[in-house]
C-alpha cells in the first residue's frame, strides 16, 4: 500500500499534467482577456482564505459547509490555475500547495492526526521535536512553517534557480545538506529557542546554516567571516557578536544565531517582509540591496532590475538557503530521508583528565556515530581547544546519549588510557636546514686607464653589471679615477 507521501506526490504529478492541460486549452481559446499577474495571485489567495474558511468550519464540526465550501474554492482554484500558462511570469507551482492542501482535506484526512495547518511533513516534523522535547507537534509545525504569520511554503516560489538549487543539494551538496542536518540536531537546543523568540521559520535557520558553514561552528571563510552562520567582524559587532574572555562570540552557536534573528528581521523591515532580499542583504550587504530596490521593496529578487545587478554568489546563495529551507520541511517529496538524530543535550564532569580529542578516541562510534564524535564535541564545547588536556572537573556539553558511554569507556579501561598515550606522543622536531651561503665570486683586478667609463668597462669584459661593480667597489656616482683599481667579476 503506498504511503501518504506517496499518494500525495502523485496527486501533484497528476495535477502538474492537469494544468498544463488547462493552460493549453485557455491560452488556444483565445477568446478570455488577458489576465495580469497579480489578479491571478490573488485569486490564488482568496483559494488559500477559502481553505481556512473550510478548515475552521470543519474544527467547528460543521462538515458539510466544510465541503461545500471545499469544492468552491478548488474549482476557483482550477480556473485561476488554467489561466497561468497565458499568464506571463505565472509560475504553476505556487498552486501546488494550495492544491495538496485542499484535496487531503477534501478526502477527509482531516481529524486523522496530521495537522493540515502545517506545511510540514508530519515525519520530518516528529524528527525535529521528538528527541528534544522542545516543544509538541502542532507548535513546532507553526513555528517551522510561519515568517509573521505568512506560510513558507507561499513565499518560496519555486522557479529555476530554487529548482536549480534544490538539485544541487540532492546530488553535489548532499554531503554537507546531510552533515548539516546531523550537526543542527545536536545544537538545535541552543540555536532554535533564538529563532523561535523572534518568531522566524526554524526551516529558514536550518537553510541559511547548511549553506553558510554546513553545521560548523568554527568555520571560517576566506573573507574572515567566521561561526556556524559566518558573521564578518563589524556586522558580529553591531549585532553583540564580541569578544567575551577573549572568545569570538561569533562562534558562540546560541550567540549567533540570536544576532542572525535580529539581523534577519532588521532587513525584513527594511523590505518588507520580502524573505528573498532580506537573504540577499544578508549575502551581499543590506546598503547595497538598498540601493539596489530603492523604494519598490515589493519587486521580485529574481526581477532583472534587481537580479542582473547582483553579485554571482548571491544570485546562487538566495535559491540555496531557500531550496534547503524547503528540503528541511519537505524531505519526503524528494526521496530524501535524514537520519533519526537524538540531539537532547547532556553533560558530564571530567573524572580524569583529557582533551576533547582524547574523548574523540574513546568514545569511538558510540551511539551509532560512524563518523566519531569530535565535530559534535567541538561544536557543544566551542571554547575549548580541541588539543588542550582539561582538568578534572570540568563540565563538557556533549549529547546526552553519550552519557553513559563517557562513563563505560573513558573513565577507566584500556581505551582512555590508548587515548592519552597516542595524544601525548612525542614528534620530533626536525630543525629547518640552514641556508649556506652563496660561494665568493671570483675577482679580478683592472686599472682604470684614460677614457674609461663604468659603461665601457663592463661592455669590454662582459661579464658583469653597471650595478655589481659600483656595489663591488663603492663607487658613487660611478665616479672613477685614472690609475684606480676596481674588483671586478669573473666570468665562470
Amino acid at each position: 500500500m503506498p504511503s501518504c507521501s506517496v499518494v500525495r506526490t502523485l496527486r501533484l504529478a497528476a495535477l502538474a499534467v492537469a494544468i498544463s492541460l488547462l493552460a493549453a486549452c485557455a491560452s488556444a481559446g483565445g477568446a478570455r482577456p488577458a489576465t495580469s499577474l497579480d489578479t491571478l495571485y490573488g485569486e490564488l489567495d482568496q483559494a488559500s482564505k477559502g481553505y481556512e474558511t473550510a478548515l475552521q468550519q470543519s474544527r467547528e464540526g460543521d462538515q458539510q459547509a466544510s465541503r461545500l465550501t471545499l469544492t468552491r474554492t478548488l474549482d476557483r482554484l482550477k480556473q485561476a490555475s488554467a489561466r497561468c500558462g497565458s499568464t506571463p511570469g505565472c509560475d504553476p507551482q505556487r498552486f501546488f500547495s494550495v492544491f495538496d492542501h485542499l484535496l487531503r482535506l477534501k478526502d477527509g484526512d482531516f481529524g486523522g492526526g496530521q495537522d493540515l495547518d502545517s506545511d510540514v511533513d508530519p515525519a520530518q516534523a516528529a524528527l525535529a521535536t521528538g528527541s528534544t522535547g522542545a516543544a509538541s507537534l502542532p507548535q513546532a509545525q507553526r513555528s517551522v512553517t510561519l515568517l509573521h504569520g505568512q506560510k513558507l511554503s507561499q513565499l518560496i516560489a519555486m522557479n529555476g534557480p530554487v529548482k536549480a538549487a534544490l538539485e544541487m543539494w540532492l546530488t553535489q551538496w548532499r554531503p554537507q545538506l546531510m552533515d548539516a542536518w546531523v550537526n543542527y540536531q545536536y545544537l538545535r537546543y541552543q540555536m532554535w529557542p533564538q529563532y523561535q523568540k523572534a518568531d522566524l521559520p526554524e526551516a529558514l535557520l536550518f537553510g541559511i546554516m547548511a549553506k553558510e558553514s554546513g553545521g560548523k561552528v568554527h568555520a571560517v571563510s576566506r573573507s574572515g567571516a567566521s561561526g556556524p552562520l559566518q558573521f564578518m567582524y563589524a556586522t558580529g559587532m553591531r549585532f553583540g557578536l564580541g569578544s567575551d574572555s577573549g572568545f569570538d562570540l561569533r562562534f558562540d552557536p546560541a550567540a549567533s544565531a540570536r544576532a542572525n534573528a535580529e539581523y534577519i528581521n532588521e532587513q525584513l523591515r527594511a523590505f518588507n517582509d520580502n524573505l528573498e532580499l532580506a537573504l540577499g542583504a544578508y549575502n551581499g550587504g543590506e546598503g547595497r540591496m538598498r540601493r539596489t530596490v530603492g523604494d519598490d521593496t515589493s519587486v521580485s529578487f529574481y526581477d532583472p532590475r534587481i537580479y542582473d545587478q547582483l553579485s554571482q554568489e548571491t544570485r546562487d546563495y538566495v535559491p540555496a538557503v531557500l531550496a534547503a529551507a524547503w528540503l528541511f520541511q519537505h524531505p519526503d517529496s524528494y526521496n530524501l530521508r535524514f537520519p533519526r538524530v537524538d540531539g537532547a543535550p547532556g553533560t558530564v564532569t571530567l573524572k580524569r583528565p583529557a582533551s576533547l580529542s582524547e574523548l574523540t578516541v574513546c568514545l569511538g562510534s558510540a551511539g551509532g556515530m560512524g563518523d566519531g564524535w569530535f565535530r559534535t564535541l567541538r561544536n557543544l564545547n566551542p571554547r575549548l581547544d580541541p588539543q588542550v588536556t582539561q582538568p578534572v572537573g570540568t563540565l563538557l556539553q556533549l549529547p546526552k546519549l553519550l552519557e553513559k558511554a563517557y562513563a563505560s569507556r573513558c573513565v577507566e579501561g584500556p581505551w582512555p588510557i590508548l587515548a592519552a598515550d597516542l595524544h601525548h606522543a612525542v614528534v620530533p622536531m626536525v630543525a629547518a636546514p640552514v641556508a649556506a651561503p652563496p660561494p665568493e665570486r671570483a675577482s679580478r683586478r683592472y686599472r682604470v686607464r684614460r677614457g674609461d667609463t663604468l659603461i665601457s668597462i663592463v661592455r669590454k669584459l662582459h661579464c658583469s653589471s653597471v650595478q655589481e661593480v659600483a656595489e663591488a667597489n663603492e663607487l658613487t656616482h660611478h665616479r672613477l679615477s685614472i690609475g684606480q683599481t676596481l674588483k671586478l667579476p669573473v666570468c665562470r
